[in-house]
């Protein structure tokens, strides 16, 4: 989409008129307009936040009640029934410590998946980056993962575990997280535009994607080899390994993690121009 001004060659008193045209083709990405629109972003960002939790009995608090509920089962079955190794850490922690992560990821992938639809209204009557919906929904998900995180340290003093200097890094590790959410999520949110069935197919993906992560159990029960690396492809693997790494002093991330970065990136570089090439059809077919 273009945006630009011409001046009217009237003898009135009119102020430049704005044409807004289609632009084909591959696009540029033209990411300086989402600055120009941040208060637009801040302001759909906080409208999800609240229409989330409005008339909720226990409001926020589910932010905490999904991944310690997960937790609870996650130890039950896995660490006193099957008994998974956990790297020398408490089983429960250690899968929190993985659930953190991965409700960010699943949490924000889910609604900016289908993002698009949901604004349906405000996508027919508005010219403004499309790209804003999508990443609010993405924006959106830090609020509870902040929350989420202070049940994590919480942990962390019950089990008296002090991170070391690897601690610095996890503001990395949460732009990695939201970064693949994004990418995975512009695909599909531009997707469940021209075919509906992408929003049934979301669920299913994320559940299966869970067990394709070390969520539950430690990566290092994969064996090395050329299953490994078909493993890391996963950008999910090095997210978890790296939470686990900064926050409780476990294993290093091995060269899984190098793998999952690729892999981000050509998410997030694919999605973006994806995204940017369907943006003109969204007012019209949705």
């Amino acid at each position: 989409m273009i945006v630009r001004t011409e001046s009217v060659l009237k003898n009135t008193t009119e102020g430049p008129e704005i044409v807004i045209e289609p632009q084909w083709g591959w696009v540029s990405l033209k990411l300086n307009e989402l600055w120009q629109y941040r208060e637009l972003l801040f302001f759909l960002t906080m409208r999800d936040v609240k229409v989330r939790y409005t008339q909720t009995v226990l409001g926020v608090a589910w932010t905490v009640i999904q991944p310690l509920t997960a937790m609870v089962i996650f130890s039950v079955i896995f660490g006193q029934l099957a008994k998974l190794p956990s790297e020398g850490i408490p089983y429960p922690i250690f899968s929190y410590a993985a659930l953190l992560p991965w409700q960010l990821f699943s949490g924000t992938l889910t609604r900016a998946g289908t993002s698009l639809v949901a604004n349906a209204n405000l996508l027919t009557k508005v010219y403004f980056p499309r790209l804003i919906i999508p990443l609010s929904a993405i924006t959106a998900g830090l609020v509870d993962f902040a929350i989420s995180f202070l049940v994590l340290l919480g942990l962390m003093l019950y089990y008296a575990m002090v991170p070391n200097w690897a601690i610095l890094l996890l503001p990395f590790l949460v732009l990695f997280a939201v970064l693949t959410a994004l990418g995975v999520g512009l695909w599909l949110s531009a997707l469940n535009v021209q075919y509906r069935d992408v929003q049934h197919i979301i669920p299913f993906l994320v559940q299966i994607w869970m067990f394709a992560s070390p969520v539950a159990y430690s990566a290092g029960l994969i064996p090395k080899g050329p299953w490994r690396i078909v493993y890391g492809l996963n950008p999910m693997v090095g997210v978890i390994q790296g939470f686990r790494w900064v926050l409780l002093s476990g294993k290093p991330p091995d060269d899984l993690i190098f793998v999952s970065v690729i892999m981000v990136v050509m998410l997030l570089v694919t999605g973006l121009f994806y995204f940017r090439r369907m943006e003109k059809t969204f007012a019209d077919i949705v």
